[in-house]
């Protein structure tokens, strides 16, 4: 019985330390290069992550976070699973 218990309590464990919250560094999306976005956001891979380049250049910079949604593939769904590590540190080129 006490096995099963311990067992139990290992398990419970080992799943909370593997669903974690996402442990990447903030990231600015006003300097971030493709591969550095695809690799900190969650559910935006290479393909998204060149659209987040191509529309801050196209634009000159986000001037704000929510501002991520006007990039096609980028919805309010993926800006909130990912707003704990996007930051706007650079200032847009006007």
């Amino acid at each position: 019985m006490k096995r099963s218990i311990l067992g139990a309590f290992a398990l419970i464990f080992a799943l909370a330390l593997s669903s974690s919250v996402q442990a990447t560094s903030p990231i600015d999306i006003n300097s971030a290069t493709a591969s550095e976005i695809a690799a900190a956001l969650s559910g935006v891979g290479p393909a998204k992550a060149q659209a987040i380049v191509d529309y801050r250049t196209e634009k000159g910079g986000f001037v704000s976070i929510e501002e991520l949604t006007q990039v096609q593939g980028i919805g309010p769904a993926t800006l909130e699973r990912n707003r704990d590590v996007l930051l706007l540190e650079t200032t847009p080129q006007q």
